[in-house]
C-alpha cells in the first residue's frame, strides 16, 4: 500500500513535467487524480498493518517518505506549474518561495508526527497534531480539479486560480500547528454491527462512481474542508458535551441514602 502512493506521487509528477497546458488540462487532470489515488492507499496502508498486526517503525518512516513525495512535493510543484509560473514570469523566485513553503510545512509536520509517535511508542495515539498533509494534498487536488472541470477554458488566465496559492499557504500554516484532528482509528472495518451503515456507505459510493462526472468533483472539496474546519470546532463541540454531562449529573443525583 506504502509503495503504491509512492508510485502515484511518482506519476503525479510526471504528467505535470509533461503537461503542455497549451494543449489543454489532460495530463493535469491525470496527475490529480494520482494525488487523490495515493491518499487512498494512504489511508490503508496503515489500517492493512493495524489489522495484520504489523505495525512497525519501519513501516512509519517509509509512509513518511512516500508523503513527502505524494503530498508534499507533488501538490507543491503542481500550483507552481499552473499557477505560480506565470504569476511570477518576472520573478520566479517568488513563486518557488510560496511552493517550497507548503514543501517545508509538510515535511516538519511529518518529522513531529514521527518523533510523537516514537514517543508514545506507537502510531501517535488516536488525535493528529495539526491538519494531516494527506488531508492537505488531498484538498488541494480537488479543489484545483473542481476549478478545472467549472472552467478549463479561462482557468489559466481567470482569477480563480489564484486562490490556490492562498489555500497552500493557510494549509501550510494548519499542517504546523497544534490544532487537534481525528484520526479514526477506532473505525473498525471488520466491525458486524454496522450493517446499516455499510449499506448506505455502499450505496453513497455507488451514487458517486455512477454520477461522477456531476458529484465526484464537488464532493471532494466538501469533505475535505468540512475536516479541515471540524479542527477548529472540535473543541467547543467537546466542551459543550462535557458540558452536558455535568448538568444530567447533576441533575440525576440522589441524595446518599442509610
Amino acid at each position: 500500500m506504502t509503495a503504491g502512493n509512492l508510485f502515484c506521487g511518482f506519476v503525479a509528477l510526471t504528467k505535470i513535467v509533461e503537461a503542455d497546458l497549451a494543449k489543454g488540462y489532460d495530463d493535469i487532470r491525470t496527475a490529480l487524480l494520482f494525488i487523490l489515488l495515493a491518499c487512498i492507499f494512504d489511508l490503508l496502508d496503515g489500517r492493512v498493518a493495524r489489522m495484520g498486526g504489523v505495525e512497525s517503525p519501519f513501516g512509519r518512516e517509509f509512509d513518511s517518505l512516500a508523503d513527502v513525495v505524494s503530498f508534499g512535493v507533488a501538490p507543491a510543484f503542481l500550483v507552481h506549474r499552473i499557477v505560480l509560473r506565470d504569476v511570477f514570469a518576472t520573478h520566479p523566485e517568488y513563486g518557488w518561495f510560496i511552493s517550497s513553503i507548503y514543501l517545508l510545512c509538510g515535511a516538519f509536520r511529518l518529522a513531529r508526527f514521527n518523533c510523537l509517535a516514537a514517543m508514545a511508542g506507537g502510531g501517535g495515539g488516536k488525535e493528529f497534531l495539526g491538519f494531516p498533509i494527506p488531508a492537505a494534498a488531498g484538498l488541494v487536488s480537488s479543489l484545483t480539479l473542481l476549478m478545472i472541470h467549472i472552467n478549463e477554458k479561462e482557468f489559466a488566465t481567470g482569477k480563480l486560480s489564484y486562490a490556490l496559492p492562498v489555500v497552500l499557504i493557510l494549509l501550510s500554516i494548519m499542517m504546523v500547528s497544534s490544532v487537534k484532528y481525528p484520526t479514526f482509528k477506532s473505525l473498525d472495518l471488520r466491525s458486524t454491527r454496522t450493517f446499516t451503515r455499510t449499506i448506505l456507505g455502499a450505496i453513497f459510493i455507488g451514487s458517486i462512481v455512477i454520477l461522477r462526472e456531476k458529484i465526484l468533483y464537488f464532493v471532494l472539496p466538501v469533505l475535505f474542508t468540512v475536516y479541515l474546519i471540524y479542527g477548529f470546532i472540535r473543541p467547543r463541540m467537546s466542551r459543550k458535551i462535557i458540558q452536558e454531562i455535568e448538568e444530567e449529573d447533576e441533575d440525576g443525583a440522589q441524595p446518599p441514602t442509610l
